[in-house]
């Protein structure tokens, strides 16, 4: 069977998306795969012959309280997951982020989504990436064949983790079907402790050092004087100067003594204040949700690099172009907001700046123009990009799956026929 190149496809089970990607397939032809699609303003623009959207696979089959376990399909709603795990004071541990403002879409993000994107939030260096909480995925492959790999638990995940592999490849190796994960307590408490007035040099030591302590950090950010305004938090909002951010979790009683501990740790470098429960909350959601970018034009750029790297990283892009900055994960990631037009979306600025630092940079937001031109993501070294090209062939040798997602490439699957 063949479809109209205007239609969208909506599988609703496993059998019927094999039918679609081994006709596409046979036929040459090339398909966007979205779930949710409040994604598919991230990584490189692309032009398909046909959409597939999985939002007809939707569903928990699965969940398992006392066993942290949950199993759901592919285009099941976040808020319906989050909504089911609340309700046993559960949680996804890597606090995935809502880039739905930022990217300019009202589109309901989708388990699948976050798999396929990898996204998670300021939870990340303590509690690991999507992909370390992903148990098995169910999932067609370009090849138009089924495969099922992990498991329900850590250990029945023997031989190739291709979770891991899925997870972050942006739907062009398979399309995941079926998806289970594993999901943690929510902690009693959560407190952040904020320190007023540093500079970019003092806060990533500051950072450094909460995070070296014993005390269990699990977030580490920095806001500059010019974004603290736009916080919804007023003790953030109200500080008239930059905010250093430590956050910790847990049982109430180990909570409060290690708020006590930090406070005194970091207390000579600044006026110290403490955010308790639902401030705390809100505050990491819009570090998370890169919320003090979504009112403002410009190219948004996320750059990781070593922490003691970011402050003279910043200064570097600051000396050439107008832009906007924010730490997270201690330092190690950096939030930028470049204004103005540039039609590389200013990547000569930011790829000079990190070329020597080790760091690696990725653009978040910018026009479908700018997205259809220059390399979204980090350009890889050749050996690296030769073996990413043998497990793209090896998962799709057709190409069809989100061609050109991840990568700049000339033409489409159906230009090349």
């Amino acid at each position: 069977m063949s479809f109209p190149s205007t239609d969208i496809l909506y599988p609703t089970d496993s059998a019927e998306l094999e039918a679609v990607i081994g006709d596409a397939l046979a036929n040459h032809r090339s398909l966007e795969i979205v779930c949710g699609g409040s994604k598919r303003a991230l990584g490189q623009a692309i032009t398909t012959d046909q959409i597939v959207s999985l939002s007809e696979l939707t569903g928990i089959t699965l969940y398992e309280p006392e066993e942290l376990v949950l199993t759901a399909r592919a285009g099941t709603p976040l808020a319906e997951i989050e909504a089911a795990l609340e309700e046993h004071n559960q949680q996804l541990a890597f606090e995935p982020p809502d880039w739905g403002p930022l990217l300019g879409t009202e589109m309901a993000q989708s388990l699948g989504g976050i798999v396929a994107t990898n996204l998670a939030g300021p939870r990340r260096f303590q509690a690991g990436a999507v992909r370390d909480h992903v148990l098995g995925v169910s999932m067609v492959t370009g090849r138009g064949e089924a495969v099922k790999t992990g498991g329900r638990v850590v250990k029945n995940v023997t031989g190739y983790d291709l979770c891991k592999l899925i997870s972050g490849s942006y739907g062009t190796l398979a399309v995941a079907t079926d998806i289970t994960v594993k999901v943690l307590p929510v902690g009693e408490k959560t407190r952040t402790v904020l320190i007023a007035g540093l500079d970019e040099a003092d806060t990533v030591s500051v950072m450094t050092k909460a995070l070296s302590s014993s005390y269990d950090v699990s977030a580490a950010a920095f806001l500059p004087c010019d974004l603290t305004a736009k916080s919804g938090v007023s003790y953030v909002s109200g500080a008239a100067s930059s905010i250093t951010a430590i956050r910790v979790e847990g049982p109430g009683p180990s909570v409060e003594a290690r708020c006590l501990a930090l406070r005194e740790l970091l207390g000579a470098h600044g006026d110290v204040e403490e955010l308790h429960f639902h401030n705390s909350h809100r505050f990491w959601q819009e570090i998370g949700n890169v919320s003090p970018f979504v009112e403002e034009a410009g190219q948004v750029w996320r750059v990781s690099v070593p922490p003691s790297e970011a402050a003279a990283l910043v200064q570097k892009i600051q000396n050439v172009c107008d832009a906007e900055f924010y730490f997270d994960w201690g330092g190690g990631q950096i939030w930028l907001r470049l204004a103005g037009d540039h039609n590389d979306g200013g990547a000569k600025f930011v790829r000079k700046a990190i070329k020597n630092g080790g760091g690696h940079a990725t653009l978040i937001r910018a026009s479908e123009d700018v997205r259809s031109c220059v390399e979204v993501f980090q350009p890889q070294a050749n050996g690296v990009k030769a073996l990413n090209h043998r497990v793209k062939q090896g998962f799709d040798p057709g190409n069809i799956l989100n061609p050109g997602r991840m990568e700049l490439l000339i033409g489409t699957v159906s230009d090349a026929d």
